[in-house]
């Protein structure tokens, strides 16, 4: 996601022969549900510190939100793997909390240890929240979408995304990740009226803002549940399914076009609850589950993502052949769009993505 990087500029984006307006899209397309014969590609996490040109530019600011906030910063590492690998959408560089920190919880993220919240105890710090976000904090995500509408090439899309409702609010009551993500599933037994009420503020401020980005350039946008899977069956539909689902309906009150990706990660034998639900083009799938068993889960015209090992990219080789081979090959009869079961990370050697893209695209 090359050789040495130069200074991040305004407008510094990569060339592109064909108009955007004019360029296919294949992404787009697998959101439309057309199979294609060689899959579209973008990975989650796809830019980040396994790339040296993202450390360089990375320590240029003082905090991680600074450099969020900063649209010079953030464009340039959208860019990053794009001008490296030539991956067919670029997801907007941002974090899932950047919501709670526009809606006044003091979030801060340290180094080695990720992100740090003023944890949500009791009625009073939930009452201390903003009923909306603060749009002029949000400013500068706008303003990188903005840019990156004419960066990018024509063919690439330019992908927006937030938080689910759930694992925001995971993070906002234990002020931390938690194993288990314990402190909000015990919030949520012991509180459940109160968490409600939190989750229904987020959902109303997740969804003006995924407004709000497709309105800046956004031509998709992913809901990232990365701690779905840690809710039992019954919890899951209350704190997951239903979330999501109101989340999409007010998007798509305000963008009837919009498209949109779930991603609830570690769903595995609740997939299937996403299958009828209304405004969602795709469904991004973790490592849990076998091709087949997605297809027969979710067995409408929803496109499928997914979903390498991350750890297979890793290890490279022979272990990353045969991944992407049972990626290709499992979802073979559906509109599909490769990427990884989760995100890159920090080890990955940048010559295992070379080498997963040039398989995936020599089909």
């Amino acid at each position: 996601m090359r050789h040495s990087m130069s200074k991040p500029e305004e407008g510094a984006g990569v060339s592109s022969t064909q108009p955007a307006s004019r360029a296919r899209k294949p992404f787009l397309a697998a959101l439309a549900g057309e199979r294609q014969a060689r899959p579209p590609i973008w990975l989650m996490r796809q830019a980040g510190r396994y790339l040296p040109e993202y450390r360089e530019i990375r320590c240029r600011a003082a905090t991680f939100l600074e450099f969020c906030y900063t649209p010079a910063f953030a464009v340039e590492a959208t860019l990053q793997p794009i001008r490296r690998f030539g991956f067919d959408a670029a997801i907007l560089f941002s974090d899932i909390l950047v919501i709670p920190d526009a809606l006044g919880q003091t979030v801060a993220f340290e180094t080695g240890e990720g992100p740090r919240l003023e944890p949500i105890a009791d009625a009073g710090s939930l009452g201390r929240l903003a009923e909306e976000p603060d749009w002029n904090r949000l400013a500068p995500v706008f303003e990188t979408l903005d840019r990156l509408k004419s960066a990018l090439p024509g063919d690439v899309a330019l992908i927006g995304f937030c938080g689910a409702p759930w694992t925001v609010a995971s993070y906002m009551i234990a002020g931390r990740g938690a194993p288990e993500q314990a402190p909000a599933r015990l919030f949520a037994y012991r509180q459940p009226k109160l968490f409600a009420a939190l989750i229904e503020r987020l959902v109303d401020a997740s969804a003006a803002y995924l407004v709000r980005q497709l309105a800046a350039g956004a031509e998709a946008v992913q809901i990232f549940d990365s701690w779905a899977g840690l809710l039992p069956p019954s919890e899951f539909e209350r704190w997951c399914v239903a979330p999501i689902a109101d989340l999409v309906a007010k998007v798509r009150a305000k963008r009837p076009d919009a498209r949109i990706i779930a991603f609830p990660r570690g769903a595995a034998t609740q997939l299937g609850k996403f299958e009828h639900m209304p405004g969602v083009a795709a469904i991004g799938l973790d490592t849990s589950i076998e091709p087949r068993a997605a297809i027969e889960a979710l067995p409408g015209p929803v496109a499928l993502q997914g979903n390498l090992d991350p750890l297979a990219l890793v290890a490279g080789d022979a272990a990353l052949d045969r991944g992407v081979d049972r990626v290709l090959e499992g979802f073979g009869t559906r509109a599909h769009i490769f990427n990884l079961g989760h995100g890159v990370l920090p080890e990955t050697p940048v010559e295992h993505v070379e080498r997963l893209v040039a398989r995936v695209r020599e089909r």
